[in-house]
């Protein structure tokens, strides 16, 4: 029996659109996080198509945009594909409807932060909403673990193993700028500081000059699961202005997030 080539054609658009949309996934699943225009050149598609895809794959449950910016991220429905960005994509989809809902408290931004590979990678954040940020663009962007107050929150709280891991990497790494700050007698004052104080600070010019910043540990059964920080500009205020004004409102978010992950 002969085949109508109309026909033909008419099935095959379906599966092609099945094909890009799987593609897209998975590469969404491996890269963590992606806008549109990036996976439109990775995976040689129109841009359009991919626009129309994520709605699909969104609408059905499998991706999610960032509150706060164009990225996508797999969501939980997906883990079976992989689960390298699994937890990461729950905390971050919980944290931007709590930030949305504490901006009229805290103006200064705030930057969500997870660990990988010997840096801090900013997962969620208001600086492109913040009348009072002097960055822009900074999902996605590695911070120095030891330099900034997610880091130094995130090896203040992880657990023995993990932290001696973390500091064998980075000793490893020989970056100069961390010298001064593997020393043992400098960080034994700063972990038992900063877990007497429950927050993280960094004040002195390290990393940004300009700023400086507090952060506080996402923990969960024990386990720190990423940091929030709050950011701003060192002429602006003191850092014990910001403690007694912002620290308790940094736990309170860090709580909240961790309330709203799944079980």
């Amino acid at each position: 029996m002969l085949t109508d080539p109309a026909s033909a054609q008419n099935a095959s658009a379906p599966v092609r659109s099945l094909a890009r949309g799987l593609a897209i996934l998975r590469y969404v699943n491996k890269v963590g996080e992606a806008r549109p225009g990036e996976i439109a050149k990775a995976l040689c598609l129109p841009r359009p198509t991919v626009y129309r895809l994520l709605e699909t794959l969104e609408e059905l449950g499998y991706v999610a945009f960032s509150a706060t910016s164009n990225y996508v991220r797999v969501t939980r429905f997906a883990a079976a594909l992989g689960d390298g960005y699994a937890l990461t994509t729950e905390i971050t989809q919980a944290a931007g409807p709590i930030f949305a809902e504490y901006s009229s408290q805290v103006v200064w931004p705030l930057d969500l932060t997870v660990y990988n590979n010997a840096a801090m990678v900013i997962q969620e954040t208001t600086h492109g909403r913040s009348p009072l940020s002097i960055d822009r663009g900074m999902t996605g962007y590695r911070l120095p673990v030891l330099r900034t107050s997610s880091g130094r929150a995130y090896i203040s709280f992880c657990s023995d193993g993990e932290r001696a891991l973390i500091l064998d990497h980075l000793r490893r790494l020989d970056d100069e700028e961390d010298a001064p700050f593997l020393e043992d007698r400098w960080l034994s004052r700063l972990i038992e500081e900063t877990r007497t104080r429950g927050i993280a600070v960094r004040d002195s010019g390290e990393f940004r000059e300009e700023t400086a910043s507090i952060a506080v540990p996402i923990r969960s059964s024990g386990n720190v699961l990423g940091c929030i920080s709050l950011i701003w500009i060192r002429s602006a205020m003191s850092t014990q202005k910001a403690l007694e004004k912002f620290g308790p409102l940094t736990l309170e978010i860090a709580e909240k997030i961790a309330e709203a992950l799944p079980d």
